[in-house]
């Protein structure tokens, strides 16, 4: 199970983010966990660059973070 404050890998996309918070959508009559994920830029000055929230299956916890 990810935590909140976590890094996830989005197993799709292959970005990394942190973890900020949890979710559902409906699937065929079926509430299904996600995860928000906030993604970082490679450069620190800029900051972060945005959100995404996609079923849980779809994450794993990420073993190394690129700061």
């Amino acid at each position: 199970m990810l935590n909140i404050g976590d890094y996830a890998l989005h197993q799709k996309i292959g970005q990394v983010g942190q973890v900020l918070g949890y979710g559902h959508q409906v699937i065929n009559g079926t509430y299904i966990t996600t995860l928000k994920v906030r993604f970082r830029n490679q450069s620190e000055t800029l900051g972060y660059r945005g959100f995404m929230e996609d079923v849980y299956t779809n994450w794993i916890l990420a073993e190394t973070v690129l700061n």
